[in-house]
């Protein structure tokens, strides 16, 4: 595998107005948390197919796809393939399409009789479980893959479905008769393709509502795309973080005040938000002087005290990331995407919704990840984190 190192591809990062605005965004992260925080068991499989025809479960308003953020790469499935818009995620690890654009059987499909049913807290779906040839780049192909093709699916509007590529375990109960399926990545890896198991992410920030500005690296890392040293950590061992991609972290305040100790988390493409444990949230906006803007849900705070903010730290395996105060608020140009005032200044750090010692009690999500270079090692069962160019840039 020696003569293939790395490939990437690029995405896009989509920024809309939700409906409900920034409530029903928060709202949308903290129903993802709470099925992060279920582990494993959220993915039963006879629970989940009893509920598959269900519209009046609490999750059924919600649509996952209707946040603030979201991206999205083209991915060709099938010979001749068809080109299908699909969801990255690091926080589940099927690939399936069917959410909108039906599914196009060529001369590599094959039906494997199983089914697939997979809930993500705020949508679902089930079909029948396939494996086919697809396509992620020029360079990028893969052989009968697992793919979900969906009769059903509720809360993906304007996508086909999802490209996952968190760790395969979560692929477990997802597939009938099937312990679990690889990953996207997992087959990259075992064709050739590519001579790591890996995958890193980059964003570029952006104060404008639609841009292509990521890039999905497999097999290694884009030294380009991040400055310094790339360091990395273990996987955290404290369950149910354990089960995605979790590390552990602290985090203070200013150069003295920690509010988060020490503890297990995720790194989440899905989530919005910076969502930290209940206490560690209350920490932050005794500090910060942040009120809850009632328009929003957000904190929010004056240009005063924007003035005043001082940066959070993040310790990760001995190493001090800083996020910077402007790093710490949503872009002022997006304000419309909350259903925000023009010019006022909105926290992205909210409330994850659970107590500390939950086993999971912080997700880095969108906020977070678009100031740092992200490396996901599933071969070395790592996550490596790295300053960019935009880590301390005032986008926003």
């Amino acid at each position: 595998m020696s003569h293939v190192v790395i490939r990437a591809i690029p995405f896009a990062t989509r920024l809309r107005a939700a409906q409900g605005g920034a409530k029903e965004l928060l709202k949308r992260d903290r129903v993802r948390a709470q099925k992060f925080l279920a582990g494993k068991s959220h993915h039963a499989f006879v629970a989940a197919k009893a509920k598959r025809y269900s519209s009046t479960g609490a999750d059924s308003s919600i649509d996952v796809t209707d946040s603030g953020v979201t991206y999205t790469t083209q991915v060709g499935v099938g010979s001749p393939a068809t080109d299908y818009t699909l969801l990255i995620d690091t926080g589940s690890s099927n690939t399936w399409i069917g959410a909108d654009l039906p599914y196009e059987p060529t001369s590599t499909s094959y039906d494997t009789g199983n089914t697939i049913n997979v809930s993500y807290g705020s949508g679902s779906m089930f079909g029948e479980e396939y494996t086919d040839t697809v396509t992620l780049g020029p360079d990028l192909v893969i052989q009968n893959q697992g793919i979900g093709v969906a009769s059903y699916a509720q809360g993906f509007e304007g996508v086909d479905g999802i490209l996952g590529v968190g760790p395969a375990d979560l692929t477990q109960g997802t597939v009938s008769d099937t312990t679990d399926v690889p990953t996207v990545t997992d087959n990259l890896y075992a064709q050739g393709t590519i001579s790591s198991n890996s995958l890193g992410i980059s964003y570029e920030p952006s104060s404008t509502a639609n841009v292509s500005n990521g890039e999905l690296t497999f097999g290694g890392t884009d030294n380009t795309k991040f400055t310094g040293t790339l360091n990395t950590v273990p996987l955290t061992a404290t369950s149910p973080a354990s089960l995605y991609w979790g590390i552990d972290q602290s985090v203070s305040y200013g150069t003295g005040q920690t509010i988060l100790n020490t503890t297990a988390g995720i790194v989440d493409t899905g989530t919005t938000l910076l969502l930290l444990a209940t206490e560690a949230f209350q920490a932050y906006q005794q500090a910060t002087g942040a009120v809850e803007d009632q328009t929003t849900g957000l904190l929010t705070i004056t240009s005063e005290q924007y003035a005043e903010l001082q940066s959070l730290y993040f310790n990760i395996g001995g190493v001090t990331y800083e996020f910077t105060p402007n790093a710490q608020i949503w872009p002022r140009s997006l304000n419309s995407i909350l259903g925000g005032e023009e010019g006022q200044i909105y926290l992205i750090a909210s409330d994850l919704g659970s107590s500390v010692g939950s086993g999971l009690d912080f997700i880095n999500g969108f906020g977070w990840i678009q100031r740092f270079y992200t490396y996901f090692d599933t071969e070395n069962g790592q996550l490596g984190v790295a300053t960019t160019p935009y880590t301390d840039a005032d986008t926003n």
